[in-house]
């Protein structure tokens, strides 16, 4: 029987600077059994490496830039973006997309990093690892661009509306969920679309060390999100779908053995 695979862990933030072991083997406990480590900066390349050499049957990677990060594409000078993320051979491309919540980088220039991403990941042949936030239409429109060689894809921490869903569906998105599910006043229209996600399309993610569960019991005092959390997000989301626990937590797992592999 597999274990869960959480699909979004940014293990590179300073809060797991000291523990990162004590961390696995509490996953470990509750059945987390892999992990995909996330790259938001080309910073991020090297202390990724370091953490999958741990145990590399465990982990899968990504590589990429972030679209807060998106400026980064200005130092490249002339080097190509496939060429430094095929250094380390990840899994998937990423996380890259589009951002404009905050615009810590400015829109147009998230917009070309977005699109150099989606070129590196065809010359690399590997998948997508996609987020979006407040700009939901120029994200599918640059994905629909694309669409006659764009890869396959992932569109991490799904928060959005049923429209949004059913057009990520329609490009055969993966979507990943995390536990922002478990909030029960903000997330009515999320929480009565998930059961929408065709099961074969499902991955979850903890997002560790963000978005807390908000329904988790004895949440820890520093309020950082782990990895050994995702089995009360698989339960939330099964609850919601109508199926069983073992049921979900073979096919996201299966689905993202297929995807990162």
């Amino acid at each position: 029987m597999a274990g869960f695979i959480d699909i979004a862990c940014n293990f590179t933030h300073p809060s797991f600077a000291e523990n990162i072991d004590k961390v696995l083997q509490e996953a470990d406990a509750v059945d987390v059994q892999k992990f995909v480590l996330l790259c938001a900066s080309l910073k991020d390349l090297d202390p990724i490496q370091k953490i999958q050499y741990k145990d590399p049957s465990k982990f899968f990677i990504t590589a990429g830039i972030h679209p807060h990060h998106a400026k980064e594409i200005l130092d490249l000078n002339d080097q190509s973006l496939a060429s430094i993320l095929q250094s380390i051979q990840p899994n998937a491309i990423g996380e890259t997309g589009l951002d404009y919540f905050r615009n810590i980088s400015p829109p147009e220039v998230q917009r070309d990093s977005f699109e150099m991403h989606i070129e590196a990941a065809k010359e690399l042949q590997k998948p997508l690892y996609l987020h979006q936030r407040d700009a939901h239409e120029d994200f599918i429109a640059i994905i629909k661009n694309n669409i006659q060689s764009f890869p396959q894809f992932v569109v991490h921490c799904f928060t959005g509306t049923q429209k949004q869903l059913d057009d990520y569906l329609e490009l055969g998105a993966f979507i990943g969920l995390t536990g922002w599910i478990c909030d029960e006043k903000r997330n009515q229209d999320l929480r009565a679309s998930i059961k929408n996600i065709p099961l074969n399309r499902l991955m979850l993610e903890t997002d560790c060390p963000y978005l807390m569960p908000k329904n988790l019991p004895n949440k820890p005092s520093k309020n950082i999100n782990e990895p050994k959390f995702l089995p009360h997000i698989a339960g939330e989301v099964s609850n919601l779908m109508g199926i069983s626990i073992d049921e979900l937590r073979e096919s996201t797992s299966r689905n993202a053995e297929i995807f990162f592999n």
